[in-house]
């Protein structure tokens, strides 16, 4: 095509363009369109209001009706449904109709759909790690989704801890990976129920996560047969003494029966004397023969009386022992099973990883902390119980010595320290600070070949280092809106959280691929300066010209944009649904 015939439009939403020429080149349009929805198609394909609502998540709109009835209705500007290779937008309406109709099986199809389109990022991420000699950084958390108290029209939604406060609402679990090139990718979301609690969602974010990384690190099996062998030992224990139980409870039955026995026959000596005074009108003297058969009784009703609280006493510790011994049987079956999955999974593992994982306190029970030790991971996180902190604080006075970590936090540390209840040693950390003029508490766990009691500053900023994924959940709740739930369709609320965290991770990789296809030029707008939350809030947002010719394609932004006098040309593109980052 000719300059002369180059076909000018205008947009009011720039870089949703810039997005749609990335999205066809990674065959991401492709790819949703090819999603199999069985609704009816009337003015536009149901594909393409699943599409349309992943532009407006992009956009960071927060309502599903600012589709239409924003400022400048994103429905009306064809510049962007052309670069997203569609006719037209849909109406507001219509994209919630189809949303509300979509099933659980057809969100795990689109869901299926991102994950391709994201696997060539990942693996280069990863590759990358490697390269340098770095292990794999994962973070973890659980984040609220809340909505009105009062509302009875989200379905499966319960109350539970979100924001510090006890919300109704929903649950998202959440993955991330610290990665060179973008600093953060989201790797898996799970949605869940608002009353679900982190301490049951360990190991279901590691496994996502594993999943999507395709990945995995070298169960510690050794570890965990040593776990089995002492746990084996407690379980014949508690064997032993169920035994020795059920034989008190015997003992102490047959000693029962016999007082009992014993109070039958003292009980009727005594009705046939009280007969025969009767009959013979005789009195009755405290050194009679009658009066000495009552005391005989009342010393056998007295000792039958003991013999049952202590046959009852007895079939308590006996149930007591029972139950205990029935919840080690289970549990170490759970063990069984597990050493022989991880044996299973470390025999197909030909590519282990080196891995570290970061959790909060939320997720730091004594069981996590040991499967994900088992599971082959470095850990940093903190005790879940309060319990640890109070004893930790025991083990401190006036002349330990503290190290400062930071403006306000101090640590002392102990290396490989045994804690009750916990299977493995751990180097564990007491932490103090200030807030306002109250001395607070807290502890830091850690698992790992790093010697972190060394460089306590090190460990301190590197388990804080997991604010990246707070950071991300910021983004996802005020960029992108996740916190105003455009739909009340369960399946779709799932797909609204599953959109949001990819589209985190498609403006990361678009602005890369723009400037790397970009044309360089003195009026060139430089995209990789942009923030994540500019280029949604902004320049997803402004007036723009957009061209193409047969060397690329172009926006030229207008005077009435925050980039007045700038331009993007990206050239030398060529369409292809496979092509990898760069």
């Amino acid at each position: 095509m000719s300059n002369s015939e180059t076909l000018i439009q205008n947009t009011q939403h720039a870089f949703l363009v810039a997005w749609g020429w990335f999205a066809e080149q990674i065959g991401l349009i492709q790819q949703l369109q090819a999603v199999s929805l069985k609704q009816k198609h009337y003015h536009h394909r149901p594909q393409t209001k699943v599409l349309e609502f992943l532009v407006a998540i992009l956009a960071g709109l927060q309502h599903l009706q600012d589709i239409s009835l924003a400022a400048h209705p994103l429905d009306k500007d064809q510049a962007v449904a052309q670069a997203w290779a569609q006719p037209a937008w849909a109406d507001y309406s219509g994209v919630s109709r189809t949303l509300s109709g979509l099933s659980w099986e057809e969100v795990k199809q689109i869901v299926q759909a991102l994950e391709q389109i994201s696997q060539p990022y990942l693996t280069a991420e990863v590759k990358l790690l490697r390269l340098q000699g770095n292990r794999l950084r994962l973070d973890g958390d659980l984040t609220g989704l809340p909505v009105s108290n009062t509302s009875q029209t989200y379905p499966n939604a319960a109350f539970g801890h979100m924001d510090d406060e006890i919300r109704l609402g929903y649950q998202a679990g959440v993955v991330s990976l610290q990665s060179p090139t973008y600093g953060r990718l989201w790797l898996s979301v799970a949605h869940h129920p608002g009353d679900t609690v982190s301490c049951t969602q360990a190991e279901a974010l590691v496994l996502a996560a594993e999943a999507r990384l395709r990945l995995r690190p070298r169960r510690r099996t050794e570890l965990l047969r040593q776990r089995i062998a002492a746990f084996e030992q407690v379980v014949t224990q508690t064997g032993e003494r169920l035994e020795k139980q059920k034989q008190a409870v015997k003992q102490t039955k047959a000693l029962l029966v016999a007082a009992e026995q014993q109070v039958q026959v003292y009980q009727q000596q005594v009705d046939e004397l009280e007969e025969d005074y009767q009959t013979r009108q005789r009195a009755e003297r405290p050194t009679s023969r009658l009066a000495q058969a009552r005391q005989r009784l009342q010393v056998i009703v007295k000792r039958a009386a003991s013999r049952t609280s202590a046959c009852k006493q007895a079939q308590l510790r006996l149930d007591k022992t029972t139950a205990q011994w029935s919840q080690q049987q289970a549990e170490l079956a759970v063990f069984y099973q597990r050493l022989l999955r991880f044996e299973q999974d470390n025999a197909a593992n030909a590519e282990a990883v080196e891995a570290e994982f970061r959790l909060d306190a939320g997720f730091g029970t004594y069981e996590n902390v040991a499967l994900l030790i088992e599971m082959g991971y470095d850990l940093y996180t903190k005790p879940h119980s309060h319990k640890t902190v109070a004893y930790l604080k025991q083990q401190v006075d006036d002349t330990t010595a503290w190290t400062r970590v930071g403006a306000n936090a101090e640590l002392v540390a102990w290396p490989a320290l045994q804690l009750k209840h916990c299977p493995y040693a751990l180097d564990v950390a007491l932490e103090r600070f200030y807030t306002g003029k109250t001395l607070k508490h807290s502890a830091l766990f850690h698992f790992g070949a790093q010697p972190v009691t060394e460089d306590l500053p090190r460990w301190f900023q590197q388990y804080n280092g997991r604010q990246t994924i707070e950071a991300g959940i910021k983004e996802s709740k005020q960029v992108f809106s996740l916190h105003h739930l455009k739909v009340r369709s369960e399946p779709a609320i799932a797909l609204q959280e599953a959109f949001v965290l990819f589209a985190a991770n498609f403006i990361r990789w678009a602005a890369h691929w723009l400037q790397a296809h970009a044309q360089p030029a003195e009026n060139a707008l430089n995209v990789r300066k942009l923030g994540i939350k500019r280029q949604v809030h902004v320049a997803a947002h402004v007036s723009a010209q957009v061209s193409e010719d047969s060397e690329g394609k172009l926006l030229k932004f207008s005077e009435q944009s925050a980039f007045a006098g700038q331009l993007l040309r990206v050239v030398g593109v060529q369409p292809s649904p496979h092509q990898l980052p760069f």
